[in-house]
């Protein structure tokens, strides 16, 4: 294996990704497996590049050294492109002279690099620009400026000493952009592969028999008449109590169901958002088309007295089911990620660890043809599993608690958890620019999240009901629908502006937005919901949560599990996209969060 070159701390010339252009940066540290370095920019962006890619300070002074004796000496050859100019030039030739004479550095604002890159993600207004060369009798080498675009927002004024080792041609074919339907091409820096710390592989060994072992314990206690930890007995005495072949095959059926649904020709086809290696996926947005017909399919089935009440008898056998499925579909998903091009590699799937890489995920987007199974995951056997649980739990309650019609507190909980999954399938292009999508590979973590905790966790209000009823009075129910519409609005507003300015900053609907830009080429909000915390859709989030666990009662703990899991989940969450865009907007960032004080809950956290 090679040894490592760089020190950690060196300064060094590092070359901007898809270009020809080196920089000053400092050495961060090194990754073996992938050998790659991790260098630091000036204004706090942070990359992985190859050694061929870094040259250290000295290899720039002898350049300088070597090309000032070619200058001296007269016998060079010129180069047929070149033409000759008088020797009277004006004062703008006599100034790039200079500026050669004395050495072949340009410095150059880093705004101009962000504006040529920021063209080529979003913009189709602003023009980039190439002066015109000014030649001396004695110049051996061309200069090139780009104009500074005009536009509305900010720039960032941080410098950084600009090289270029490749010839002007080449630099010149850098500059002028080519255009292709309205849009200029990008191409995006390769993948980032990070190595993982002991911490995380063990936190993801544990969480892998950690999270099931918790799922069976919550159902197993809620079944009971008093549930407890502390009176906790599972009465379970063989092995058809855990497992039973007809759950497991009924989960299968509605997951290859879904799958059926997911791939009828009707819905739009629409683009994802730009991944780190340049790809763009096309996705087919029909889940609100086979919610529909899953609607259908139950109405046939309740007409035919078809007894939804067995999932809730058989609850704790489906969930299982559904465990085991996930755990085999994971190691599938593992498999294949062996046989896929590297830059289709997920950021944090490519550690070297096989337990991390396996919870974590290592294909970003793992795909059989043109069915991207975690799309199809995210929405649709989980999410629409999750309400057709809470129907039959419904049907459940009346039938144990001699009901001719159920009680209100199921009907809020199965009101306000379905006007959710509603909003995610009308609104199913958004999830498209989630973290999730993006940048989170698809192993465990997100195939257990998605088949097993959202139907059989975020259900556990219903399931708590059934035996434990709670009677409401009218105002404390209205108090809650409040409640919950005030989390809803919040919730949907914040990500729908969230998602619009995504996929078009310059929409004009969004001009009133104030913005900082960053070194990326993109900018962040810093008003409307995003300026009044950082994370506004995770407030929305749980003070919904906190809604859907009031009609249960304050007699036991268990129905607010859901809200104690999920603030944990939402701060480790916010933690990481925390880390992940310090990492990637770096002062922009930290300008953010001096004008954004508290990340969820203002004037709390």
């Amino acid at each position: 294996m090679p040894s490592k070159t760089y020190s950690d701390g060196e300064i060094v010339m590092g070359r901007w990704p898809g270009g020809h252009l080196y920089y000053e940066v400092q050495v961060m540290g090194y990754n073996k497996s992938t050998q790659l370095y991790t260098v630091k920019y000036k204004d706090g962006t942070e990359l992985n590049l190859k050694e061929n890619d870094i040259k250290s300070l000295n290899f720039f002074k002898s350049k300088k050294s070597s090309s000032s004796s070619r200058q001296r000496s007269r016998s060079r050859s010129r180069s047929p492109a070149r033409t000759q100019t008088p020797k009277q030039s004006n004062s703008r030739g006599k100034e790039s002279r200079k500026l050669v004479e004395k050495e072949e550095v340009r410095t150059v604002d880093i705004s101009k690099l962000k504006s040529v890159h920021q063209i080529q993600e979003n913009s189709t207004n602003s023009k980039a620009t190439c002066m015109t060369d000014y030649t001396g009798e004695k110049e051996k080498n061309k200069i090139y400026r780009l104009i500074e675009q005009k536009t509305s927002k900010e720039t960032v004024t941080d410098q950084l000493d600009l090289y270029n080792l490749q010839a002007k041609k080449e630099e010149a074919k850098l500059v002028n952009l080519e255009a292709k339907d309205g849009h200029l091409l990008a191409k995006k820096q390769a993948v980032q592969i990070q190595e993982c710390g002991f911490r995380a592989r063990v936190g993801a060994a544990v969480m892998i028999f950690l999270l099931p072992a918790v799922l069976i314990l919550l159902l197993l206690m809620c079944a009971q008449d008093e549930p407890s930890s502390l009176n906790f007995q599972p009465q379970i005495s063989h092995l058809p109590a855990l497992w039973n072949s007809s759950a497991f095959g009924i989960f299968v059926l509605w997951f290859l169901f879904q799958a059926l649904l997911y791939m009828l020709p009707i819905g739009k086809v629409v683009d994802g958002v730009p991944l780190t290696n340049g790809k763009t996926l096309k996705y087919r947005i029909n889940a609100l088309y086979a919610f529909l017909m899953c609607a259908v399919v139950l109405g046939v089935a309740l007409y035919n007295e078809v007894n939804l009440s067995y999932i809730y008898y058989h609850l704790l056998q489906l969930a299982i089911s559904a465990v085991v499925f996930a755990f085999l579909f994971s190691i599938y998903l593992y498999a294949r990620s062996w046989r896929v091009p590297a830059d289709d590699l997920a950021p944090e799937g490519n550690s070297g660890s096989y337990v991390y890489d396996f919870f974590i995920g290592r294909e970003l987007n793992p795909r059989i043809r043109n069915f991207d199974l975690k799309y199809f995951c995210e929405l649709r056997p989980g999410l629409m599993g999750w309400v057709v649980i809470n129907l039959g739990l419904l049907f459940a309650e009346m039938n144990v608690q001699n009901r001719n019609v159920p009680s209100l507190a199921m009907i809020l909980v199965n009101c306000f958890q379905l006007l959710y999954v509603l909003d995610a399938l009308w609104n199913e292009a958004g999830i498209l620019t989630t973290m999730d999508i993006v940048h989170e590979g698809f192993g465990y973590m997100l195939a257990f999240g998605d088949l097993v905790w959202v139907p059989f966790v975020y259900s556990l209000q219903a399931y708590y009901l059934v035996n434990h009823p709670n009677e409401l009075s009218w105002p404390l129910a209205l108090a809650i629908i409040v409640l919950n519409t005030v989390g809803y609005t919040i919730f949907r507003a914040s990500n729908s502006q969230k998602n619009a300015f995504r996929r078009n900053p310059h929409d004009p609907k969004l001009a009133y937005l104030k913005t900082i830009p960053t070194a990326t080429g993109k900018s962040l909000i810093v008003s409307g919901w995003w300026g009044f915390v950082r994370h506004p859709n995770y407030l929305g989030d749980l003070i919904m949560a906190l809604a859907w666990s009031l009609p249960c009662g304050f007699n036991h703990i268990l129905p607010y599990f859901y809200v104690i899991y999920f603030t944990c989940l939402l701060v480790h969450r916010e933690a990481r996209d925390e880390h992940q865009c310090r990492k990637k907007y770096g002062v922009a960032w930290n300008k953010y969060c001096q004008q954004v004080r508290y990340r969820i809950i203002p004037y709390v956290y």
